[in-house]
């Protein structure tokens, strides 16, 4: 059966060029548009759909308190189609939050035409929607259970790194684990699948909820304890050596796995520059990028984890991460930042992790 996607976005033009995209391909069907949020909610009772795509800007009701209406009284996949700015990004964001799957942009000029460059890009995240995990009910301003930490806990960090990669579902993921981390918690590297124009608002937003600092990673930047770094959207961040200390590569080199930030790129750096005193894992996300990389970090003696299916929104990258057996564990999303914690204060953390999963 195709996936049932309906199209809600106030412009009858990108209407008209999401559904002939969409329709292109043969495991989706467009069964219906809607101008507004208003004919979208009758037309989402009379059509049944398996996925929304809906625009931020909508008259008559804005896209965020649809979706927050939407997971509140009918749970279903969402696929944002965001602005390209400052104020877009902010608002798909949120949208995120309030349980949107995943977001594609138009661009500034040249909707129509900039849309058709996004076909590939906008199926792949339907088809990927369609399989997402969504909760039963949604009730407003819900998270992940969290517990949020602000005192410092006295960790020796300064030998110690932590890597997580994440792409769809990842924006919510990240926001879990790093509020659960102390301010003086292991330095963290982050690379997240998110547009250039998104990065920057991201890393603002993580550090305003978490007690560590947050920050869009910069060429050359050192890695200090207590501090998180998210690599830059459409650049690949990599960690590097420098005498006793690490620092950020950004670089612009080929996309890998099919992704620039590429979280592959990033725990190969980390294998290759930090080695055992690492601790990597790998959260919700299309597709498979980070799988192979995380199989190399637990080949290289590294402690790795794998966010579970259950509390996965889709379960593509940790998924595949398991397939290649690449995770030492498999954990829910609740208690990867804890785990991540307790590792980052032992040592020889991957050998002993291999002997817990061998004795199971």
């Amino acid at each position: 059966m195709p996936i049932k996607v309906l199209i809600v976005d106030d412009s009858a033009l990108v209407r008209q060029v999401l559904a002939e995209l969409l329709d292109a391909d043969p495991e989706i069907k467009v069964v219906g548009s809607a101008a507004d949020p208003f004919i979208a909610r009758e037309r989402i009772k009379a059509l049944k759909p398996d996925v929304l795509t809906l625009d931020v800007e909508m008259p008559r009701m804005d896209g965020l308190t649809f979706i927050e209406n939407l997971m509140r009284l009918h749970p279903m996949p969402v696929v944002m189609v965001s602005s390209l700015t400052e104020a877009g990004a902010e608002v798909t964001l949120q949208a995120l939050e309030l349980g949107a799957v995943d977001f594609v942009t138009k661009p500034k000029l040249g909707v129509a035409e900039g849309l058709r460059g996004y076909g590939d890009e906008l199926c792949a995240k339907v088809k990927a929607a369609a399989q997402a995990r969504m909760p039963a009910q949604r009730h407003s301003g819900t998270r992940a259970p969290a517990a949020i930490a602000t005192g410092a806990i006295g960790y020796r960090t300064t030998d110690r790194l932590l890597a997580i990669g994440a792409s769809a579902g990842g924006t919510e993921a990240i926001r879990v684990v790093l509020e659960q981390m102390p301010p003086d918690a292991p330095a963290i590297v982050i690379t997240q699948h998110i547009p250039a124009e998104f990065s920057r608002t991201f890393a603002q937003r993580m550090d305003r909820l978490s007690a560590m600092s947050v920050c869009e990673a910069q060429h050359g930047q050192q890695i200090v304890p207590g501090h998180a770094y998210i690599a830059p959207g459409g650049r690949h961040l990599e960690i590097v050596r420098s005498g006793a200390r690490w620092q950020c590569a950004i670089t612009d080199t080929a996309p890998v796995s099919r992704h620039r930030p590429s979280v592959d790129v990033l725990f190969r750096s980390v294998r290759n520059s930090v080695g055992r005193n690492a601790v990597a894992a790998i959260l919700t996300g299309m597709g498979d990028d980070g799988a192979r990389g995380l199989l190399e970090l637990r080949e290289a003696g590294i402690h790795t984890i794998a966010q579970d299916q259950a509390t996965s929104l889709v379960w593509g990258m940790p998924g595949s991460a398991v397939k290649l057996g690449a995770a030492c564990e498999i954990l829910p999303l609740e208690r990867i930042a804890q785990r991540l914690l307790q590792l980052a204060g032992t040592q020889d953390a991957g050998s002993s992790a291999d002997r817990e999963v061998a004795a199971r």
